[in-house]
């Protein structure tokens, strides 16, 4: 059998892994200690390099934050830069290097006060770091991830109230302000930053000391860092595209931590002394996604009956190999402002039927978008086909290209899978379920719900901004167009030497591939 090697890893002539099996784990094999400590004893170990192993983007990797896409850019970026804020395991916003922000009465404008801390050369970050970065994210030129993220601020109108503060001005109310500082990509540069891949200069815990696109990235710690000085004296990023070569690569000492690991894999490995498995909780809403905008789902009665049909249960065990939760049709379970009040939907074969005929829908023939652009998605299909057939409802499911997939269901057919990694409630709402939203799968266009939403936005009282939130997804639950079916654990593999893995940030959150917190034993 043929066991990859880690393109990144081959000069230094590791040996391959002596398993097939796909692992998934966190690994520490360090390579020096500064510090005395009992490995025993949970206390941070000084010293070491960590290998870290993800899916990458080929020869056109960049270390600029701003076009951070993959997985393997965000953990680059993090490694180099921060945000004024990151969001925290229930996706409510966390301050990083904004000390503190204050809204104005009517939340349109917000004051943000910077924390001390310097860049890698040594110079403060300043307000006009932070307007600069800014600016350059909202370039009307460029095709930045966070841009739509920043929309709500006037950039032009905001300013600098001194070396540390900032004033933002908003193009309206905005109570949720903080989660636009901790927008995916929303790093803070230098204003003078420039050459970006061979000599970036971040706020970061780590400073470059090698970059090859497409192989890896080697960090060294740095010590002024303003949340304290990595533990690991070094940090490489490596790239492997497939799950195998990632697995193989950890079994065989080559890494220490593997990145997104399928739940497959975790069985084989999970409590056998090895290697770690890692269970990252609720990273990964899976949903079916219903067009309420044409026929048969534009009948509320018909998404109802499809809510019905679903047995949730069946999906986890079957398309994650129960390596989730069960869904209850609406996005962020276990987040801030998540409406769990709301009865658990079961399945109800008869009461489908009896919506369906109610509809005129007794025969309802429909075709199932899928593909194998993401785990589980055509398992879930064919579970759901099944499904649907018990109370006479015909699916056809079609498999299409993973390479265009998402723009393919975005606009086109009436029924696809569809899944969504983690983000705050809002907005979720403000990108996917707003009349204008840009990634409007379900084409939920209501004006009456864009208005809540403003309401929301606009209602200084947490509390009653709950109530506001709370009501929109009742309605969501009762007529919206996603069938969120399950929650899929994320999944990663380290070795058992590694400590300080955070268990219970989902991915994309400010503890996930974080690691300036981590050490090896």
């Amino acid at each position: 059998m043929h066991h990859e090697l880690l393109p990144g890893l081959r000069r230094r002539g590791f040996l391959t892994a002596t398993t097939g099996a796909a692992a998934l784990a966190l690994v520490g094999c360090g390579t020096g200690t500064d510090d005395k400590a009992d490995s025993g004893s949970g206390k941070p170990k000084r010293g070491g390099r960590l290998r870290a192993a993800f899916a990458g983007g080929g020869a056109s990797e960049t270390l600029d934050p701003h076009l951070a896409n993959l997985f393997a850019d965000v953990a680059r970026a993090k490694a180099l830069y921060d945000k004024l804020a990151d969001y925290d395991a229930d996706l409510s916003a966390r301050p990083r290097l904004a000390e503190k922000w204050e809204p104005n009465k009517t939340l349109d404008r917000w004051r943000v006060t910077l924390r001390r801390a310097t860049f890698h050369d040594g110079r403060p970050v300043t307000a006009k770091d932070v307007l600069h970065s800014y600016r350059r994210i909202a370039d009307p030129k460029r095709a930045f991830r966070a841009k739509a993220s920043l929309e709500p601020i006037d950039l032009d109108a905001s300013r600098a109230t001194g070396e540390r503060s900032i004033e933002f001005v908003l193009k309206r109310p905005t109570a949720e302000f903080p989660n636009v500082l901790a927008a995916f990509g929303a790093y803070i540069v230098p204003e003078d930053a420039a050459d970006f891949d061979r000599k970036p200069i971040g706020s970061g815990p780590f400073r470059l000391t090698s970059f090859a696109p497409g192989r890896s990235a080697v960090f060294r710690r740095y010590e002024d860092y303003w949340d304290g000085a990595p533990h690991l004296d070094e940090l490489e990023l490596v790239v492997a595209n497939e799950e195998s070569a990632r697995v193989n690569a950890l079994l065989a000492g080559q890494v220490e931590y593997a990145h997104e690991l399928n739940p497959t894999t975790a069985r084989a490995h999970e409590g056998r002394g090895q290697i770690e498995i890692v269970r990252l909780r609720n990273s990964a809403m899976q949903a079916f996604c219903m067009k309420t905008d044409r026929p048969p789902f534009d009948d509320k009665r018909v998404r109802e009956a499809f809510f019905l049909i679903a047995d949730r249960r069946e999906l986890v065990d079957g398309a994650l190999s129960g390596a989730g939760e069960i869904g209850n049709d609406l996005f962020g379970k276990g987040y801030e402002y998540y409406a769990d009040g709301l009865p658990q939907r079961e399945q109800d074969l008869d009461r489908a039927r009896a919506l369906l005929r109610r509809a005129g829908a007794e025969k309802l023939k429909v075709t199932l978008d899928t593909s194998a652009v993401a785990a589980g998605f055509t398992e879930a299909a064919s579970i759901f086909r099944d499904q649907a057939a018990k109370a006479g409802v015909t699916i056809d499911v079609k498999t299409g290209s993973k390479d265009s997939y998402w723009s393919d269901v975005l606009d086109g057919g009436t029924l696809c899978c569809y899944r969504s990694g983690a983000m705050p409630i809002e907005a979720h709402i403000s990108q996917r379920l707003l009349t204008d939203s840009t990634t409007n799968a379900t084409h939920w266009r209501h004006k009456d719900f864009d208005a809540l939403y403003q309401q929301a936005q606009s209602t200084r009282d947490r509390t009653e901004r709950a109530a506001v939130y709370e009501r929109m997804q009742r309605r969501l639950h009762t007529e919206g167009g996603f069938l969120v079916w399950g929650f899929a654990d994320w999944i990663l593999g380290t070795a058992r030497n590694v400590r300080g893995v955070e268990t219970k940030a989902p991915a994309n959150t400010l503890d996930w591939a974080r690691f300036d917190k981590v050490w090896l034993t």
